[in-house]
This record gives C-alpha cells, sequence and structure tokens, in this order.
C-alpha cells in the first residue's frame, strides 16, 4: 500500500447514513491517517455505516475505510 496518501490532509465523514453524515459536515484532520485512527477507534460504531473519508478530491466509503485503517495497522506492526 502507498501510504503517502494518508499523510495528506483529510475530511472525516461520519454519521448513521450517507445523508445524515453528509448533513453533519466533515471533520477535518491534519493527516488522514489520524482520521482514519479516530474513525474506527474512537466514533461510535454506528457512525461507521455512514462514513466517508475525503483525501485530495479521492473519496473513500466504510469498507474502503476499513481496508485503510486494516492496511494502515499492518504497516505500523512491521515497522
Amino acid at each position: 500500500m502507498n501510504t503517502a496518501i494518508l499523510n495528506r490532509p483529510g475530511e472525516l465523514f461520519l454519521g448513521s447514513d450517507r445523508a445524515t453524515a453528509i448533513a453533519q459536515g466533515p471533520r477535518p484532520f491534519r493527516s488522514s491517517a489520524k482520521a482514519l485512527s479516530f474513525a474506527m477507534e474512537q466514533a461510535a460504531p454506528v457512525s461507521l455505516r455512514g462514513a466517508m473519508l475525503r483525501i485530495d478530491g479521492q473519496t473513500f466509503e466504510r469498507n474502503q475505510i476499513i481496508g485503510l485503517y486494516n492496511q494502515l495497522k499492518q504497516a505500523s506492526a512491521q515497522a
């Protein structure tokens, strides 16, 4: 995985569904890696149902966020 994108700023949208996540607006993070960690470790699990992470115009949805988080953790364990 190219983890360089995770060093970029990101916007995290959380909500019980996509419409709610968009309505509540994004939470900005200086690094997308921190946004992933927040989403998976601190946010309420129900909030992940509508979760989206926007990095440099790319939008990652719930399953992609989970996959990125798992890859990030794997990379951290190997370092």
